[in-house]
């Protein structure tokens, strides 16, 4: 029997990816399901668990429909997901509610009072982690407060990937990367108790699960499991890294290069840097990652923006929506097929736009959830490919505002994501922060990612090492060095941008309680209409 596939799944917020890889890294075939979620002007942001364990087993059975002999070819499979976010599980394995994605803004008022607390800085140092909305020891926190019956209710508290290895294996487990930059210390990879501690969750430390390294230790598929995906039960599954450094990982963060970073333009913006764990670069201001590499002694610094090219999509939409009013569309594919158009036709440095398009705010280099998106020094002689343009400008200043908050800038840029694939946009990118930049052509990264610590854990390599060797440095592209003129212009621009953005912080408060003062009068708008209805049926003419 012939047993030459491992299969890495990478549970997205929006996507569901089942991609299969040779041993060699090769990638065979890849499906995808559209993932679901739900917003409320509340700041919720929740997902079905069950949902999201049907796509899931929905998008390994498609990608089993395009491989000839695919239930016998599969010898390990792996599983990566969103990062951050609530998934709460009861004793009989079944989901307490929805689960709280790192979207959900809710736990804002917490965060404000834990990151002002004594303790908070010991939680940072320990952890290398700025305390946001986003992360599950701030939601925790604030169930406690405000939903007590949820934790109460519950017995276990995951992260998306781990919902979905407990749905696969049966096992409830979470991995050193997420269990040490939320709960615990970077340098051990173990929970710690003074930073469970300082989130104020002595009493709810039970609802964290044991940690596994998925490159070392598997645990089998279910028979259950095995029905619903099409693969043969019994096969080893690991629990991969969260999604982040998944990708990271895939991309090329860590190839034995010094100086070295990686970007990944998404949805959302992550940057990295591949570091030894005793060189790790704590700034004042107490925001940011450190994640741990699946390789000994090896972490990454993180800077995350909460929105990257979501940006450029908000601004194509709009696009699309006012030729629509006029009966006229494009397709999503055809707008984008137009960027590098419009950033030809323009010239760079003409305005600013700070990215914060996020309902959440910024996480990354600074955390205030109130932050909004704005375009500063607008004329009537600006048209819409400088908007675009300004867009893509604010992309490389948020990256470089990023790499700022990790030490030295790097001197190389390993890019991965759909948006990368413009040249002209990773020139931008690369002037940005004065760096060269490298095109990942790995496709599909985060699952790559994955797949690899399947490939370790199952003996194929000796170590993540001659793993990379094999999958990720033959799949980088050639170094694009950065224009000088237009890297001095973006110094002087990056300038401009930083002290915008601490102008603007008290704007965004402003906003923010205007906005909340808006909802609050549209809700009683809609209570006078609703009553007003009320007594006009019960009158008599």
């Amino acid at each position: 029997m012939k047993t030459d596939l491992i299969v890495g799944i990478d549970a997205g917020t929006s996507v569901i990816k089942a991609v299969a890889f040779s041993l060699k890294g090769e990638q065979v075939a890849v499906s995808s399901v559209r993932n679901r979620y739900q917003t409320g002007l509340d700041g919720s942001a929740t997902q079905p668990m069950r949902q999201t364990w049907s796509d899931c087993a929905q998008a390994v059975r498609d990608l089993g429909e395009q491989i000839p002999d695919f239930f016998r070819r599969v010898c390990a499979l792996s599983v990566t997901g969103q990062g951050d976010g609530t998934w709460l599980m009861n004793q009989q394995g079944e989901p307490v509610g929805d689960a709280w994605l790192w979207l959900d803004g809710r736990s804002a008022p917490t965060v404000d009072i834990l990151r002002y607390s004594h303790t908070d800085r010991l939680r940072f140092e320990l952890t290398g982690t700025g305390l946001n909305t986003c992360q599950q020891g701030a939601q925790l926190a604030y169930m406690k407060d405000k939903h007590p019956s949820f934790l109460a209710a519950a017995t276990t508290a995951f992260h998306c990937k781990d919902w979905l290895y407990f749905k696969l294996t049966g096992v409830r487990a979470t991995d050193p990367s997420e269990a040490s930059f939320t709960f615990g210390d970077f340098r051990t990879r173990e929970y710690d108790e003074r930073v469970i501690d300082s989130l104020g969750l002595s009493n709810y430390a039970h609802l964290l699960p044991p940690i596994i390294d998925g490159s070392q230790q598997t645990f089998p598929l279910t028979n259950e499991a095995a029905k619903q995906t099409g693969l043969r039960a019994g096969i080893p599954v690991s629990l991969a890294y969260v999604d982040m450094v998944m990708t990271a990982l895939g991309a090329g963060v860590h190839t034995g290069d010094e100086g070295v970073a990686c970007s990944v333009v998404g949805s959302t913006g992550v940057h990295m840097k591949s570091v030894d764990a005793k060189e790790v670069y704590l700034n004042d201001a107490g925001t940011g990652y450190v994640i741990v590499l699946p390789i000994q002694n090896r972490v990454t610094q993180v800077q995350t923006n909460m929105a990257s090219a979501l940006n450029l999509d908000w601004l194509l939409n709009v696009a699309a929506d006012l030729l629509g009013e006029f009966g006229g569309s494009l397709s999503s594919h055809e707008l984008v097929s137009k960027v590098d158009g419009w950033l030809k036709a323009t010239m760079p440095g003409q305005l600013l736009y700070h990215p914060y398009i996020s309902d959440a705010g910024e996480r990354g280099p600074f955390i205030n959830a109130s932050a909004r998106a704005s375009f500063t020094g607008l004329t009537s002689r600006h048209r819409f490919p400088d908007l675009v343009r300004a867009v893509v400008e604010g992309l490389g200043m948020a990256m470089r505002d990023c790499y700022n908050e990790m030490g030295a800038l790097p001197k190389e840029v390993r890019l991965s994501g759909g948006a990368v694939r413009s040249p002209i946009l990773r020139q931008i990118l690369g002037a940005s922060v004065s760096a060269n930049v490298r095109m990942s052509l790995r496709d599909e990264a985060g699952a790559a990612g994955a797949a690899m610590m399947s490939a370790v854990a199952i003996g194929a390599y000796a170590n993540m090492e001659s793993c990379i060797n094999t999958w990720v440095s033959p799949l980088l592209a050639e170094q694009e060095a950065p224009s000088l003129s237009l890297a001095n212009h973006y110094n002087d621009v990056f300038d401009a941008f930083c002290e915008e953005r601490y102008r603007l912080s008290g704007t965004w408060q402003k906003i923010d309680a205007l906005r909340k003062s808006s909802n609050a009068s549209f809700e009683a708008i809609k209570a006078d209409q609703v009553e007003a209805k009320s007594a006009l049926n019960k009158s008599e003419f």
